[in-house]
């Protein structure tokens, strides 16, 4: 089995992995003990069933992206850098896995959350908080954008919501026509959802 600690790391990065490249559905405990190279009875000695694990995946896969958006959202940072930024590594990102697999990947978040979410209570609860957390960071900067006449003053929580929800939607149907080209372009597109080309001159 090798080191312990190993072979958990191993399984909860092919779950991951083997989620957001198929589905939740489609992927065996089976499946991910091959991809991590792990004897299935090892897999029980970790975790209770694939909801557990998929669970574990969630909040590791957070765990990392919460330090970027820490770093990326420093109040420091002019809040419309913070933005473009963060839009920019999310187009990086679903670039790069396109030229991995050959096909558009979308928010590993939202892969999960839309097929299981009635049917696993602690999965959707999780991934409703976690899109609640990474929302608020958009709402700040939406809201210092205010403050500095870059963006209309109205609702910063509703122009947040409809951001995550713009470049969400965005990376789902580009997974499901896999289409990276509309993802090029994805911050300058997505800021105009709320209004920064006509305030600030964005092009």
């Amino acid at each position: 089995m090798g080191r312990t600690s190993d072979a958990r790391r191993r399984l909860i990065d092919a779950a991951h992995d083997l989620i957001w490249e198929y589905s939740y559905g489609a992927v065996t405990i089976d499946a991910i003990c091959e991809r991590a190279a792990v004897k299935k009875g090892s897999f029980y000695y970790f975790f209770d069933s694939k909801s557990d694990l998929a669970l574990v995946a969630i909040n590791d896969w957070w765990a990392g992206r919460q330090v970027i958006f820490e770093n990326i959202f420093r109040p420091e940072v002019p809040p419309l850098d913070r933005l473009r930024t963060y839009l920019d590594l999310v187009a990086q990102h679903q670039c790069k896995a396109y030229e991995s697999n050959g096909q558009v990947l979308g928010c590993p978040l939202f892969t999960l959350g839309s097929e299981i979410s009635t049917q696993d209570e602690q999965i959707r609860a999780r991934i409703h908080e976690i899109l609640r957390i990474g929302t608020g960071y958009f709402q700040r900067a939406i809201a210092d954008a205010q403050a500095l006449g870059e963006v209309d003053g109205r609702d910063a929580a509703l122009k947040a919501r409809n951001l995550v929800s713009y470049y969400e939607g965005l990376l789902t149907r580009a997974r499901i026509e896999n289409d990276i080209e509309p993802i090029r372009n994805l911050s300058s597109e997505a800021l105009e959802v709320i209004g920064v080309r006509a305030v600030a001159g964005v092009s």
